[in-house]
């Protein structure tokens, strides 16, 4: 990761307690001087516009924690399942943020069948990520990101809301991927489990 990136991320979260801690209306005032900081930054080395920066990087209150991504391994005759978003054309594992209520395996179950059209039972857990280690575009938000093995058990491809594709791929012919949302070696450390069922737990 980035300093500039991780600089900007602890001055967020410093402030974003503060905020919710702090009595002081001049405590609080040097906190919302932190957080503008922190959104300056943000501005300086990436192309997001400043009022979109405090929507996504800004807008949290409560102590701060890490975002929870989950991602759906499904494989079938040795391929792994992909779909293309349509907000950058590419390529990525079936998932996306946490949801309050549901479980990481139900949310894997659930993003599998809205992105790709394809029923999966969660299987187990296989990976768990911290998006600092891994080489990621700069986000503005600090994310674990958790790989669900799911077996395949019915459905047909059907595009979703945010896909606009659905097709399984060999190891060795990968599409281009959204880098935001996986990694080649991520792809490639979901293979090695696919290759060594009794592979133990990856984390960071």
């Amino acid at each position: 990761m980035a300093k500039w990136l991780r600089w900007a991320m602890e001055l967020q979260a410093i402030a974003q307690a503060g905020l919710e801690y702090s009595k002081d209306v001049f405590d609080l005032e040097r906190f919302e001087m932190i957080r503008e900081l922190s959104v300056e930054i943000m501005e300086e080395y990436t192309d997001v516009e400043p009022e979109k920066l405090r929507e996504l990087f800004a807008n949290e209150t409560g102590y701060a924690t890490p975002k929870v991504d989950v991602r759906g391994i499904v494989f079938s005759e040795g391929k792994i399942l992909l779909v293309k978003e349509k907000a950058d054309g590419k390529w990525a594992l079936p998932g996306g943020w946490g949801d309050i209520g549901y479980s990481p395996s139900e949310v894997a179950v659930k993003e599998v069948w809205e992105e790709s059209g394809y029923v999966v039972e969660a299987k187990r857990l296989i990976a768990v990520i911290d998006k600092k280690f891994h080489p990621h575009p700069p986000s503005p938000y600090y994310i674990y990101k958790h790989f669900i093995l799911c077996e395949l058990v019915g459905g047909q491809a059907t595009t979703g809301i945010e896909t606009s594709d659905v097709q399984f791929f060999a190891e060795d012919a990968l599409p281009p991927l959204s880098l935001g949302r996986n990694t080649e070696s991520q792809i490639q450390l979901a293979f090695k489990y696919l290759h060594n069922p009794d592979e133990p737990v990856y984390f960071d």
